[in-house]
C-alpha cells in the first residue's frame, strides 16, 4: 500500500529500560508541552497507576502537506452549483489529500526508533495521515511523550479510563504533530436520554411532567395522537408513500458505543405494531475495536435509534456498529470509529450518532480538531453524517474553571461538517422541546454557510445572554425533528423515552429516502448536507417559531422565524425536499408535481 497510509506500529520493549537509564540525546531531549490541564478535569478523579504491563494503542496524527486542502474538497463536493458538486473523493484519493510531507514521516520515524519502536511496512492499514502505536506499554507511552499516565475515574458514571493531564513533544516535532490520542481529553460519551434529576432549571421540569404522564407535555389530542409513533412521523414528515428502490445501493448506519446493543425480537415487536408492513426488518452488526454485541441485554438508546431509523427507512439496509474501548477499556470511541469507517472502500450514505455530551470547554483544542477532521472525511466521501444535539438545553453546570458562568454546547456537534438535530413537540404547531440542546461554539467559528442565517438570528437576539455565548461561533442545531414522548420495545416490554437521541435516527431516516430517490435516478446522494440545507434546502422544511430551550439554572434561547439555537432551521418535510432537488438539479417530476410550488414559495 502507499507509504502516506495509517501505519501501525508493534512497540518493541527490547532496549526500552536500557534507554530510561541513559540521558535522550538531542533533537530529541529537548520536550516542550503540547497540551496540559492545571488540574484534573470535572467529574474525574485519579484512582491510582494502571497494572503492571498494561499497553495502550497511541494514534498519533500528522499535519497534511497541504493543510487547507481537504476543507476545499469538502464545500466544492458539498456546494449545489459548483462545478465538483456531488463528485466525492475515494478512500485513495482522501488519504493523497490529507497526506503528510515526506520530511514529517523522516522525523517521526527517527523519534519513535530512538525509543525502540519500529515499523514494518507490511503493517500498513489504510489511508490517512495518523501512525497508530499498538500496544505501547503505559511505561513507553510515559517516556515518550514526557507524560505521567494514571487511571481515572469518572465520579458520576464510575467509568475508567487510562489518561495523562499533560504531555510533551520534542520541540523540532511541534509542527509536524497535531495531536496524539489518548492523553489530555478524557472523553466519555453518554446517551441523550435524560431522567429529570440529572437536568437543570426548565429542561428538568420539561422531561418531569413528561415522565409523570402531565397531558401538557403529550402530543396534541388531535387525531387521537398522544405518543410519538412511525405512523405520525411518517405522516409528519411526508414519507407516507415513498418506497426504497435502491436497496442494493444505499445504506443507512447507526453507531453504538459504551457496549449498549439493541435486539432483534425487540425491533420485531415494534414493527409487528407500529409497521406491520416491516415486520422483517432486520439489521447487520458490526463490531469495531473490539465492540460486543449482546441481544439479551439490549439497551434504550440502541433499541430506539435501530427502531425509528429502521421505521422510516425501511427496507433500506441498515447496520448497527458496535464500537468498543479496545482490550484495556481506554481506547477513544470516536477515534477508533471514525478511523475505522473512513478505512472501508464502501461507506454508508447516511450515519446517525446520537452519543457524545461532550462539555467542549473540557476537551483539549488539538483533540476537538482532529475529530472533525475524521468528520469532514466522511462528508468529502458523500455520507451524510446526523447527530443529535442533546438534552440539556444551553448547557448542564455551565460553570467553568475560573468560577464563571458560560452556555456549554455539546461536542462533537459544534464541529461545523456534521449536520446536527434539536428537538422538538406537539403537533398543530410543532414546536420547540424545551430540552433541545443548542448554542454556539467556542472554538470553531461560524462556517461560510450558516453566516446570513445567524447573523441575522443574532441581530433580532440583540444583547440578551451578552457574555454567555460565543456570537462568532458555529450555531447549533442545524434541523430539528420529534423527540418527545416516542413508543419503543427494549427488553421485551414496551415504554416511552424522550430526547433528541430518538430525535437524529428520524432525520437521518429521511436523509436516507432522499438518497435512495437520488441513487434511482442516477444522481449522487446528498453528503454533507449543511451548504445545501443552508443554501437554498431550508425551504422545504417546517420552520418552527414557538417554543424556547433552557438550561444552567435559566431561560435559553427562543424559537424564531428563520434560523435558531433550538430547532435550528426547521423539521424536515420529505415532499417537499424532492421538490427542491428536482429543481436543483433538473430532474423530471413524477406525475402530478408542480415545479413552481418551489419557486413560488421563495
Amino acid at each position: 500500500m502507499r507509504h502516506h497510509c495509517i501505519f501501525v506500529f508493534s512497540a518493541l520493549t527490547t532496549g526500552l529500560l536500557g534507554g530510561l537509564a541513559k540521558p535522550l540525546s538531542p533533537p530529541w531531549d529537548d520536550m516542550h508541552i503540547k497540551h496540559s490541564w492545571n488540574a484534573v478535569p470535572r467529574n474525574w478523579e485519579s484512582v491510582g497507576h494502571p497494572p503492571s504491563g498494561t499497553t495502550i494503542d497511541l494514534h498519533i496524527s500528522l499535519k497534511p502537506q497541504r493543510e487547507n486542502a481537504l476543507v476545499d474538497a469538502l464545500y466544492e463536493v458539498s456546494e449545489p452549483g459548483h462545478p465538483r458538486y456531488g463528485a466525492y473523493l475515494s478512500k485513495e484519493q482522501v488519504a493523497d489529500l490529507v497526506a503528510p510531507r515526506p520530511e514529517t514521516f523522516e522525523l517521526v520515524n527517527s523519534w519513535l526508533g530512538h525509543h525502540g519502536i519500529s515499523s514494518s511496512s507490511d503493517s500498513m492499514t489504510h489511508g490517512g495521515n495518523t501512525l497508530m502505536l499498538k500496544g505501547v506499554s503505559v511505561a513507553q507511552a510515559n517516556t515518550l511523550l514526557g507524560a505521567s499516565y494514571q487511571l481515572y475515574r469518572h465520579v458520576k458514571s464510575n467509568e475508567t479510563i487510562i489518561r495523562t493531564v499533560g504531555y510533551a513533544l520534542p520541540a523540532s516535532l511541534h509542527w509536524h504533530v497535531l495531536t496524539v490520542v489518548p492523553t489530555t481529553s478524557f472523553v466519555y460519551p453518554r446517551t441523550q436520554w435524560q431522567t429529570p434529576r440529572n437536568l437543570s432549571g426548565g429542561a428538568a421540569a420539561w422531561l418531569g411532567k413528561l415522565a409523570s404522564g402531565e397531558p401538557e407535555t403529550m402530543l396534541s389530542s388531535r387525531m387521537g395522537v398522544k405518543y410519538v409513533t412511525p405512523s405520525f412521523l411518517r405522516s409528519l414528515y411526508d414519507t407516507v408513500t415513498y418506497v426504497p428502490g435502491a436497496t442494493d445501493r444505499n445504506v443507512l448506519g447507526v453507531v453504538g458505543l459504551l457496549d449498549d446493543y439493541p435486539n432483534p425480537t425487540d425491533l420485531a415487536a415494534f414493527m409487528q405494531k407500529y409497521r406491520s408492513d416491516a415486520d422483517d426488518a432486520t439489521y447487520t452488526v458490526v463490531r469495531v475495536n473490539g465492540g460486543g454485541y449482546d441481544p439479551t441485554h439490549p439497551h434504550v438508546e440502541a433499541n430506539v435509534c435501530i427502531q425509528y431509523a429502521e421505521a422510516m427507512a425501511y427496507p433500506t439496509p441498515h447496520i448497527f456498529y458496535s464500537t468498543g474501548r479496545g482490550p484495556s477499556g481506554t481506547d477513544d470511541y470516536f477515534v477508533y470509529f471514525l478511523e475505522y469507517i473512513l478505512d472501508q472502500e464502501n461507506i454508508p450514505q447516511t450515519i446517525s450518532m446520537s452519543y457524545h455530551r461532550l462539555e467542549e470547554n473540557f476537551l483539549s483544542h488539538e483533540y476537538i480538531v482532529q475529530v472533525c477532521d475524521l468528520f469532514s472525511r466522511l462528508g468529502v466521501r458523500g455520507v451524510s453524517v446526523i447527530l443529535s444535539s442533546g438534552n440539556e438545553g444551553v448547557g448542564k453546570d455551565c460553570v467553568m474553571e475560573d468560577g464563571s458562568i458560560r452556555f456549554m454546547p455539546n461536542f462533537p456537534p459544534t464541529c461545523p461538517y456534521v449536520t446536527v438535530v434539536g428537538g422538538t413537540t406537539g403537533y398543530e404547531p410543532e414546536v420547540a422541546a424545551g430540552f433541545s440542546g443548542g448554542g454556539f461554539s467556542d472554538y470553531f467559528e461560524r462556517p461560510p454557510y450558516q453566516e446570513e442565517a445567524v447573523s441575522t438570528f443574532l441581530q433580532s437576539l440583540g444583547n440578551q445572554h451578552q457574555g454567555l455565548y460565543n456570537p462568532t461561533g458555529r450555531g447549533i442545531p442545524d434541523i430539528a425533528a420529534q423527540a418527545s414522548g416516542f413508543k419503543l420495545f427494549s427488553n421485551g416490554r414496551e415504554r416511552v423515552e424522550s430526547g433528541t437521541s430518538a430525535a437524529a435516527p428520524v432525520v437521518a431516516g429521511v436523509i436516507s429516502l432522499l438518497n435512495d430517490w437520488l441513487i434511482l435516478r442516477g444522481q449522487p446522494p446528498l453528503g454533507f448536507l449543511n451548504p445545501w440545507l443552508y443554501g437554498g434546502g431550508f425551504a422545504a422544511l417546517n420552520d418552527i417559531t414557538e417554543g424556547s430551550n433552557s438550561g444552567c439554572g435559566m431561560d435559553g434561547f427562543t424559537a424564531v422565524d428563520g434560523w435558531d439555537p433550538v430547532t435550528g432551521l426547521g423539521t424536515p418535510n420529505f415532499g417537499k425536499m424532492v421538490e427542491i432537488l428536482m429543481l436543483e438539479r433538473i430532474i423530471a417530476p413524477p406525475d402530478g408535481v408542480d415545479r413552481r410550488s418551489v419557486r413560488d414559495r421563495g
